[in-house]
């Protein structure tokens, strides 16, 4: 099972996915018109269907995805040292945010 694991994370390595995401320039991501008008279409389609479930699933994962790049989350280590005061919050967060999308999709009926 280990061998099995080691490959995957090999390959998911090799893949650079990793550099990708950390590499992504935000403020051009949302100026570029070819990001823009199909995620605006999208929204927009998901409001005109009333698919508000699916609208504060992706409105929660950009959250996510913007809050991972701010300063607090680069301090979250210094020196090497993970900071327990600034952990919790993340885990906190982290957690309230699971809990909504796994309410959202298992726990209410449509």
């Amino acid at each position: 099972m280990g061998d099995f694991w080691n490959k995957i994370v090999l390959w998911f390595e090799s893949t650079k996915v990793q550099e990708q995401i950390k590499e992504v320039d935000a403020a051009g991501l949302f100026s570029n018109p070819w990001f823009m008008v199909p995620f605006v279409a999208m929204i927009a389609w998901m409001i005109w269907k009333q698919s508000f479930r699916d609208l504060v699933i992706i409105t929660i994962f950009v959250a996510v995805w913007w809050v991972t790049g701010t300063e607090y989350m680069h301090s979250l280590t210094v020196n090497g040292e993970l900071q327990m005061n600034k952990v919790l919050p993340v885990l906190f967060g982290g957690a309230i945010a699971l809990g909504v999308i796994v309410y959202l999709l298992f726990g209410r009926s449509d």
